[in-house]
C-alpha cells in the first residue's frame, strides 16, 4: 500500500506533519517501538509507530530519525498521548532527512493502525484472512471494550474451528481459547513451551509440529516489535523472551492461505505484547534510578524519597511498601558474544509472576533493571509476615525456578546458563545496598552448582556453602580426588557402597544406630564399612576435622 492511502482513512486519525512529497512510498509492514535504537528489528519499508517514550530531551530526535532512515523505513507515526503534541525537534529532524511524519491522535490505538496496514498489505490473501482480521480490529484496540488476545483466540475457535493459546517462554498461559474444550493444563503448556524453545534453538522455522498426549499442536512464534525472523542477529537474543501461539492442529497440511491467516493473527497478538512492554518502561526506569542511587552510595534519605515515588506505580492503591526484596539474575552464553542482560531482564519479569497467574500484564508490581549480563529486580512486598520461627516470608529462590527449570533449559540448550540469587526482605532504604550484595552473593553460590538453571537464597549464605564458589576449580579437583577417589575406585571394583555409607554416616552426625537403621544394615556391618573408609583414606571419622573434610569433599564433588 502507499503512504497517502493512510491519510484517506479517517478512522486512523493520522495528521501529516511533513513529507508530502514522499507519500507515494510503499509500506511493506508496521512496527511499534519505543527503543532509542530499534535498527536491529527493522528490515526496511515499515511504518514505524512510537509513543515517544525514548525521547528525554530535544537532542534525542536527530539520532532516532537518522537510525530509521538508515534502516530504510517508509515513514514515522508519533502518538500524541505521551506529550500532547509531537515535538518540534522531531518534526525538524524528519524534514531534514525527508522522512514522512504523521501525528496519531490520542484517541486512536496503535493496534488499529497496525491491523489496518496488515490487512491492506495482505489484501491478496485468501478471503478468510480479510474477514477474520476485520472482525478483530475493534477487539485489539485499547480499553475495556477491546477484549485482547483471548477474544481473538475465541474467534479462531468459532470462525475456523481452531483452538489456540498464547504462552510465555516459561510456559505460563497468557491467553487461551474458551471455545470447544477444556483449558490447557499447566503441564501441557510447559511442555509445549519447551518444545518450541528447543525447535527455535535448532534454527527450524515455525510453525513447529508437536505430538503430545495424543494431540497434535502447531507452534507459531510471536515476535515483539514486528520483528522478522531475519531481524535478530542471533536467535539467543530473543528465544527466551518471545511469546508463542499453540494451535491444536497439524499446520503441515494447511494451504498457504491458512498459514497466512495464522501469521496475521500472531502479528495482532504481537501488538498486545508491545503494549505490555511499553507499560513496563516506566517500571524499568524506576528500578534503574533506584539501583543507581543504591550502587553509588547515595544517602538513605535520597533513596527513600525515590522509593516513595516508585511505590504508587508498583503498588497502586496500597501506598508505600513496608518491605522490599532484591533478586539478581544472570544469563551467560558461551563465547560471550550475546549480551545476556536484556534476556535476564525479560526472564525475571516473567518468573517473578505467580505461575498460576494468567493474562499479559500480571507483573505490574515488578521493576527490573539490567546492566551487562545482569538483571536486578526490586520487588515490593506489601504483606510480609513473620513465621513461628521468626523468619520472614517472601520470595524463595527454589520456588521461583521450580516450575520453569525444565522449560528454560530447553531454550538455554548446551551453551547458556541462568543463575539467580534472592536477598532477604529489608524494611528500609538503608537495607537495600546490603540486600543487593546479598542477592549477588547468592547468585554466585547458584553459579557454582551444576545445571543450566540454578538459584540460591539468602538463607544459604550463613553456612560453608558461601565459601565453596570461590574455591578455584583445580583446588576443588585435587581436594576431592585425594579423599574420594580411593573410595570410588574401591566401590567400582567391589560394589561396596562406601560413598553412600559415608554420606549417610555424616548426615546422621556420626550416630551408628541411626545410620545403620537408615541403611538397613547391622551396626557391625556399618562399623566394617567405616573402618574400610578410614583404612583407604588414612583418615579418622571420629575426629571433627576429618569429618568436616569429607563433608566438604562430598559437597564439592
Amino acid at each position: 500500500m502507499r503512504l497517502r492511502a493512510l491519510l484517506d482513512t479517517d478512522a486512523l486519525g493520522l495528521r501529516l506533519l511533513g513529507g508530502e512529497d514522499e507519500l507515494d512510498r510503499s509500506v511493506r509492514g508496521v512496527m511499534t517501538t519505543d527503543l532509542r535504537d530499534p535498527s536491529r528489528y527493522l528490515s526496511g519499508g515499515e511504518l514505524v509507530l512510537t509513543g515517544l517514550a525514548w525521547r528525554r530531551d530535544a537532542a534525542d530526535s536527530e539520532p532516532f530519525v537518522r537510525t530509521l532512515v538508515q534502516a530504510g523505513v517508509a515513514a514515522l507515526a508519533a502518538g500524541e498521548a505521551e506529550l500532547g503534541d509531537v515535538p518540534d525537534d522531531l518534526v525538524l529532524a524528519c524534514a531534514k532527512h525527508r522522512l514522512p511524519l504523521f501525528a496519531v491522535h490520542e484517541s486512536v490505538a496503535f493496534a488499529t493502525i497496525t491491523e489496518h496496514v496488515v490487512r491492506q498489505v495482505s489484501s491478496e490473501r485468501a478471503g478468510d484472512l480479510a474477514a477474520v482480521v476485520d472482525r478483530h480490529r475493534r477487539m485489539m484496540t485499547s480499553g475495556p471494550a477491546g477484549g485482547g488476545p483471548d477474544v481473538v483466540l475465541d474467534l479462531l475457535g468459532t470462525d475456523l474451528d481452531l483452538r489456540a493459546w498464547v504462552l510465555a517462554p516459561t510456559g505460563r498461559l497468557i491467553a487461551g481459547s474458551k471455545v470447544g474444550g477444556p483449558a490447557l493444563p499447566a503441564e501441557t503448556c510447559a511442555k509445549l513451551a519447551a518444545e518450541h524453545l528447543a525447535a527455535t534453538r535448532t534454527g527450524r522455522r515455525g510453525p513447529h509440529r508437536v505430538l503430545l498426549a495424543g494431540a497434535t499442536y502447531s507452534l507459531f512464534p510471536i515476535r515483539s516489535s514486528g520483528r522478522s525472523p531475519q531481524a535478530a542477529r542471533d536467535v539467543r537474543e530473543s528465544v527466551l523472551s518471545d511469546w508463542l501461539m499453540a494451535v491444536e492442529a497439524d499446520a503441515g497440511d494447511w494451504p498457504e492461505e491458512r498459514l497466512d491467516l495464522l501469521q496475521g493473527v500472531t502479528q495482532l497478538i504481537a501488538v498486545e505484547r508491545d503494549r505490555r512492554d511499553a507499560a513496563r518502561t516506566v517500571r524499568r526506569r524506576l528500578a534503574q534510578e533506584v539501583l543507581e542511587l543504591v550502587q553509588t552510595g547515595a544517602a538513605p534519605a535520597e533513596i527513600a524519597a525515590r522509593l516513595r515515588v516508585a511505590a504508587p506505580v508498583l503498588l497502586p492503591g496500597l501506598g508505600a511498601a513496608p518491605h522490599w526484596q532484591v533478586v539478581v539474575a544472570r544469563v551467560e552464553w558461551e563465547g560471550g558474544d550475546v549480551e545476556g542482560g536484556p534476556v535476564a531482564q525479560s526472564l525475571l519479569e516473567e518468573v517473578l509472576v505467580d505461575p498460576l497467574a494468567t493474562g499479559p500484564e500480571p507483573s505490574d508490581r515488578i521493576a527490573v533493571a539490567h546492566t551487562g549480563d545482569e538483571a536486578i529486580a526490586l520487588v515490593p512486598l506489601p504483606a510480609v509476615t513473620a513465621e513461628h520461627d521468626g523468619s520472614e516470608t517472601g520470595l524463595l529462590a527454589d520456588s521461583l525456578l521450580q516450575s520453569v527449570r525444565e522449560t528454560l533449559s530447553a531454550g538455554l540448550n548446551d551453551d547458556g546458563r541462568l543463575t539467580l540469587g534472592v536477598s532477604a526482605a529489608v524494611h528500609s532504604a538503608e537495607g537495600l545496598r546490603g540486600a543487593l550484595e546479598e542477592a549477588r552473593h547468592a547468585r554466585r553460590v547458584a553459579a557454582a552448582r551444576p545445571g543450566r538453571v540454578c538459584a540460591a537464597g539468602h538463607q544459604e549464605l550463613a553456612s560453608h556453602v558461601l565459601l565453596l564458589p570461590f574455591v578455584p576449580d583445580d583446588v576443588r579437583r585435587a581436594f576431592t580426588a585425594r579423599l574420594l577417589d580411593p573410595l570410588t575406585d574401591y566401590d567400582r571394583r567391589h560394589r561396596a557402597e562406601l560413598i553412600p555409607t559415608l554420606e549417610a554416616f555424616l548426615d546422621c552426625d556420626g550416630s551408628w544406630t541411626r545410620c545403620a537403621t537408615r541403611l538397613h544394615l547391622h551396626v557391625n556391618t556399618l562399623r566394617y564399612r567405616v573402618g574400610r573408609i578410614e583404612q583407604l583414606t588414612g583418615r579418622d571419622l571420629s575426629r571433627l576435622e576429618d569429618k568436616l573434610d569429607f563433608f566438604l569433599a562430598l559437597r564439592m564433588s
